[in-house]
C-alpha cells in the first residue's frame, strides 16, 4: 500500500493544489483584510499558509478511526486553552461563571467597528463576479512566443514593493497561472526563480502588466520599475497547460478537471 501511495502521491498532491487554488482568492482577500485591520506587521502569505495547513489537518478527520485526536495548530488552540484555564480557576475558587454582559467592553468600540466594516466590505467584494471574457481571455493569444513574468516581479514592477498578493487583489481580472511542481522545476533550472518548495509561484502575461503600467493608475507613479519584470518564454508544453487553464476558467469550469501533464518524455 505504501508503494502504491508513493506512486500516486504526485497526482494526489496536484489535485489537492487544484482544490486550494479554487479557494485561494478567498484566503488572499481575508488575509489582506486582516493585515489592513491589524497592521503591517501581519504577513498575509504566512496567514494563508497557516490556514491551508489547518485545512489539511482538519481534512484528516475524514479518515479518523474515531480514537485518535487530530492535533490542532498552535494558533487554533490558544484561545480554547485560555478559556479552559479561566474555567478551572473559577471552579477552584468556587466562583460562579460570570454572565456575559450586553454591550461592548470599554476601548473596543472603534476596533470592532473597523473590523466589522472591513469584513462587510470584503464580503461585498467577494460577491462581485470576476469577468473572464474578451480578447485578454482568449486562449489563442497564448502562443509559443508569448512572454510571461513572475507575479512577484510584476508586483515590484508596478510599485507595490514586497506586499505579496496585492496585485491579485487589486486586479482580479488578470490572468494568472499557478505554477505546478514541474513548472517550478523548469523555472528554477532556467534561473527565473529560486527553488521554493511548496511556496506558490504565479505566472502572468507580460503584455497585461505593461498595459496596466500604461494606465492612469500607474503611468505617472515614481515607483514604476518595469525593468524588474525580467520576461521569459516558457516551453511549449507549459504554454499548452496555460491555454487549457485559461479555457477552463473562461468557461467557468472546475480547475480539478485539468489534465495532469508535464514535459514530454525525452
Amino acid at each position: 500500500m505504501e508503494l502504491l501511495r508513493a506512486v500516486l502521491q504526485p497526482s494526489i498532491n496536484e489535485e489537492i493544489r487544484g482544490v486550494f487554488n479554487k479557494y485561494m482568492k478567498f484566503f488572499q482577500k481575508a488575509a489582506i483584510n486582516v493585515r489592513d485591520n491589524v497592521g503591517e506587521e501581519v504577513d498575509p502569505e504566512q496567514l494563508i499558509q497557516e490556514t491551508c495547513r489547518s485545512c489539511l489537518e482538519q481534512a484528516k478527520l475524514l479518515f479518523s478511526d474515531g480514537k485518535k485526536v487530530i492535533p490542532r495548530l498552535p494558533h487554533e488552540q490558544a484561545v480554547p486553552k485560555r478559556a479552559r484555564q479561566m474555567d478551572e480557576e473559577l471552579n477552584r475558587r468556587g466562583s460562579p461563571v460570570p454572565k456575559k454582559r450586553k454591550g461592548r467592553p470599554p476601548g473596543q468600540s472603534l476596533a470592532n467597528d473597523r473590523g466589522v466594516s472591513g469584513m462587510a466590505a470584503w464580503k461585498l467584494k467577494v460577491s462581485e463576479p470576476v469577468r473572464r471574457d474578451g480578447p485578454k481571455w482568449d486562449p489563442s493569444r497564448l502562443t509559443e512566443t508569448t512572454t510571461f513574468v513572475l507575479g512577484s516581479r510584476a508586483n515590484k514592477a508596478l510599485g507595490m514593493g514586497g506586499t505579496r498578493g496585492r496585485l491579485y487583489i487589486k486586479h482580479p481580472h488578470l490572468f494568472k497561472y499557478a505554477a505546478d511542481p514541474q513548472d517550478k522545476h523548469w523555472l528554477a533550472e532556467q534561473q527565473h526563480m529560486r527553488a521554493t518548495g511548496g511556496k506558490m509561484a504565479y505566472l502572468l502575461i507580460e503584455e497585461d502588466i505593461r498595459d496596466l503600467a500604461a494606465s492612469d493608475d500607474y503611468r505617472d507613479s515614481v515607483d514604476l520599475k518595469l525593468e524588474e519584470l525580467k520576461p521569459f518564454i516558457p516551453p511549449a508544453w507549459m504554454t499548452e497547460k496555460m491555454q487549457k487553464y485559461m479555457e477552463t476558467l473562461r468557461n467557468g469550469g472546475d480547475l480539478l478537471t485539468l489534465p495532469l501533464e508535464g514535459p514530454p518524455e525525452p
